[in-house]
């Protein structure tokens, strides 16, 4: 059984998701190997919200280079969390609308 903190690493903040906030959903990059429900419990426990469902995504990573080298960044998995209507708002995402 994973952590909480484990499972949810960061939240994504980018134009698309400050939109969909107006609308409950919030945005978060989380650990590949976390399925929908660890993904549910997490954010309800780290932030005592109720949620309604979540989404998820596997984004690959882009090919970079410098010089004659060429990477690649990793692949990560982005998780749209959806609250449930009487449920209050994440604070940490309050002063950014």
């Amino acid at each position: 059984m994973k952590a909480p903190q484990d499972i949810i690493l960061k939240p994504v903040i980018t134009e698309k998701s400050m939109d969909e906030l107006q609308a409950g959903k919030y945005t978060f990059k989380v650990a590949t190997d976390a399925n929908k429900t660890e993904i549910k419990k997490a954010v309800e426990v780290l932030f005592g919200v109720k949620v309604a469902k979540v989404n998820t995504l596997n984004c690959n990573g882009k090919e970079k280079r410098v010089g004659r080298f060429v990477g690649k960044t990793s692949d990560w998995k982005k998780a749209v969390v959806t609250l449930t209507e009487d449920s209050k708002a994440i604070e940490f995402f309050e002063g950014m609308v």
